[in-house]
């Protein structure tokens, strides 16, 4: 059998070849400069010194790229420009700005670059064939996902402010004569030695003549005035005060408004329609055949629903297994080496390894990205340009797909990123910006605005990954001595790039991550293989995308091992783990939680877990109480490790959305199929934590790590089998399968 080797224990894995949670493409051209693309338009006597910094007569602009759906990098990144510019938060404006190449995500580059390997097995090789394949996509990718939001503007965007601000200190020197040696900036001003203050407004048109000052050196942390300090997110009053523009809430003149039906059983044909009684209901404006289905226009969103409701459909067959037993039953054949994904990681020798034997088999079900706001796009298409109002993580894809679909030129087709109302990874996907372009196109000169109703957006959701996990784990003398763990899914990535015309050449690191890469070296045996089909209902990136349902299946049967090996459960982790910054995060939750062992009194339990991903050590503790009515759910503390905190209140916020993410699905979510559709239609169905059932959630960060990293997915994945941990603790019964209310009621 073939193996990807063993990870060396110096260079423990931090990058991906399919980064979690967006798609990863090559490193070609990631480092080569871009013209900065707002000099396009740039009115006379402004300013811009990079891509990221406006400065005119009047304000002071900063560009923030990455799209925001509701994780804080809007305000992150223009934070991280403030600082160096030295200027306020209140006396800037904003923007997205538009798509260009200029805002390739170095960090998603940089992360598959440095994705390591050490043997020269024909897996590995296949491997090192998947990188050099999407090295030749030659896509620097303007993406946001995989957590790499933070990452990614951590040094360029400081580096960009510096660059401003010197520039225009030279700017300020020419007009005064003082040398700059002399000047210094504060509040958005250059100030003088005899304390003249020279805003930077006044200073654009001077700025403008001159070549940009480059050669900057960035500020010692402990100079920061605004970033690692507590801060009021840019958005905060908007959002409080429901004023804040959405994709959802755009409007243009003249707009009409559209809703969709296509086919409930994904990727399945239209055989055909009626569609006379909604023909004739009132405010319908057209009704437009769309690929796959079909779509009313009408003069208002909730007619345009009605009347998508009134038509009737002859659909055709799902093209994968009708019924959820099916899907089970199809995972549970493939543990074989004809669907060998990879053997990703080998140490030791998990069969020749002594010891009691503890097995399992665990179950992740398919789950729903289900954001609160549904899916939306407003197009205007005329002959010679395409306006594209909408959220997106991908946006220069997203250009070219309606370019594609309207026969105008990419470089005529201009998407306005939107703020986005969640996420989770379907804003990764295309269908409903191939969807409002195609309506669109078909009524040029009018702005036609597509609203998915909650049903078709359940309806058509790429939901996460079905996953099943086999393991067998051994112990002796008190100690955990090996783990062989085995995991079968879906390819994430083959799925999700499919749909983008792409492939992928080799492994799906996915099937296999938060397992793979766990930071367990001090395990002497230990063996991580994953398996693949295509076979299934398609899939996307869902928040933490494979080290979701991996760290359940790895920390669950783990604590099977530690408990039979009658170990103390955060102590065997702290002992097994090789990794010091993770070991600090384990001691840190261990302090935090006040841990004295799993029993926390009478009915009571607590569970830990711990989770790699994204470069991200977590370690979450859960404590449960065992009710005559259920299980209440109590309290929760989690640590993690970013490596240079940011905002620690957006930081605390991410945990403590993220560790409710996590429980939530892991207690009441699932995707079923029933005749080839998905069972689930709407959050009674889907609903993820309610108030009352979220426990109190105390978070401290780390930071150790030697590189700043994001935090939207990673606490996520310990969530689970911290809960189902506990929940053995207090009651005796281990669950393997979420969610757990399939077995276990909930208070």
């Amino acid at each position: 059998m073939s193996r990807v080797g063993k990870i060396a224990r110096r260079t423990f894995l931090i990058g991906s070849a399919a980064i979690a949670g967006g798609v990863a493409f090559g490193v070609y051209a990631a480092r080569q400069p871009f013209d900065n693309p707002n000099l396009d338009d740039l009115p006379e006597g402004a300013a811009s010194f990079n891509p990221w910094v406006i400065v005119d007569s009047e304000k002071v602009t900063l560009i923030a790229p990455h799209a925001d759906k509701g994780q804080g990098i809007f305000s992150a990144q223009a934070a991280l420009i403030a600082e160096e510019l030295d200027i306020e938060l209140d006396q800037v404006e904003v923007s997205f700005g538009m798509p260009d190449k200029a805002y390739y995500n170095r960090a998603l580059t940089e992360a598959m670059a440095g994705f390591p390997l050490h043997d020269t097995s024909p897996t590995a090789e296949r491997v090192r064939g998947f990188v050099g394949g999407v090295v030749k996509l030659a896509m620097p990718m303007m993406t946001t996902g995989g957590s790499t939001g933070v990452p990614d503007s951590y040094d360029k965007l400081r580096q960009a402010g510096a660059t401003a601000r010197e520039t225009l200190k030279l700017a300020a020197s020419r007009q005064s004569g003082v040398p700059v040696a002399e000047l210094r900036t504060e509040a958005g001003a250059v100030i003088l030695p005899d304390g003249t203050a020279l805003p930077y407004t006044a200073l654009a048109g001077l700025a403008a003549t001159l070549p940009p000052v480059t050669d900057v050196p960035l500020r010692d942390p402990k100079e920061w005035r605004l970033v690692g300090k507590p801060m009021n997110r840019l958005d905060m009053v908007a959002k409080s005060t429901g004023t804040l523009t959405y994709g959802i809430d755009h409007r243009a003149e003249g707009m009409l408004h559209a809703a969709i039906k296509v086919n409930p059983r994904q990727g399945g044909a239209l055989k055909g329609y009626d569609a006379s009684a909604a023909q004739a209901m009132p405010g319908v404006k057209k009704i437009v055949e769309i690929t796959g289905g079909v779509a009313v226009v009408a003069d208002n969103t909730w007619r345009a629903f009605q009347a998508a409701e009134a038509i009737a459909f002859d659909w055709g067959e799902a093209p994968y297994p009708a019924e959820q037993a099916e899907h089970w039953a199809h995972l549970s054949g493939i543990f074989d080496d004809d669907h060998l994904n990879a053997e990703a990681r080998v140490e030791g020798d998990v069969e020749a390894a002594e010891g009691e034997e503890v097995r399992g088999e665990y179950r992740s079900p398919y789950l729903a990205h289900a954001p609160l706001e549904p899916l939306n796009a407003t197009v205007l298409v005329t002959d010679d340009r395409v306006d594209i109002w909408a959220g997106h993580q991908i946006q220069m894809f997203a250009e070219q797909v309606v370019s594609e679909i309207t026969g105008v030129d990419q470089e005529n087709v201009h998407l306005h990123n939107m703020f986005i109302g969640g996420s989770f990874g379907h804003r990764l996907e295309f269908d409903f910006i191939r969807q409002a372009a195609e309506i669109a196109n078909q009524m040029r000169g009018t702005p036609v605005q597509l609203t998915y109703s909650r049903e078709e957006d359940f309806a058509h959701d790429f939901p996460r990954h079905i996953t099943m996990g086999r393991g067998v784990a051994k112990v002796k003398g008190g100690r955990v001595t090996a783990l062989d763990v085995q995991i079968a899914g879906q390819s994430v990535m083959r799925s999700q790039m499919g749909r983008m015309g792409l492939s992928l050449p080799g492994p799906d690191t996915q099937l296999h991550e938060g397992a793979w890469d766990a930071p367990y070296f001090n395990l002497p045996n230990l063996r991580v293989r994953s398996y693949r089909t295509e076979a299934l209902a398609p899939v996307s990136s869902w928040r933490a995308v494979g080290a979701g349902p991996n760290v359940f299946i790895y920390e669950t049967l783990l604590d099977e091992a530690i408990h039979a090996a009658g170990a103390d459960p955060l102590e065997e982790r702290i002992r097994l783990m090789g990794h010091d910054v993770s070991v600090k995060v384990l001691e840190a939750v261990g302090e935090l939680a006040s841990w004295n062992g799993p029993s926390a009194g009478p009915g009571r339990g607590r569970g830990v877990a711990y989770g790699f991903s994204f470069g991200v050590p977590v370690a979450t503790i859960v404590e449960v109480a065992a009710t005559d009515a259920g299980i209440r759910i109590e309290k929760a503390w989690v640590v993690a490790d970013v490596g240079k905190v940011i905002d620690p209140v957006n930081l605390e916020n991410l945990a403590q959305g993220g560790t409710v993410f996590g429980l939530g699905h892991a207690i009441n979510c699932e995707i079923t199929y029933a005749d080839g559709m998905a069972e689930q239609t709407n959050y009674h169905a889907h609903e993820g934590m309610r108030m009352y059932q979220c426990p109190e959630i105390r978070f401290k960060a780390l930071e150790n790590g030697a590189k700043i990293r994001g935090f939207g997915e990673p606490p996520v994945p310990p969530s689970a089998p911290a809960l189902g941990n506990a929940i053995f603790a207090a009651t005796g019964q281990r669950i393997r399968e979420m969610p757990f209310n399939k077995f276990i009621d909930f208070l």
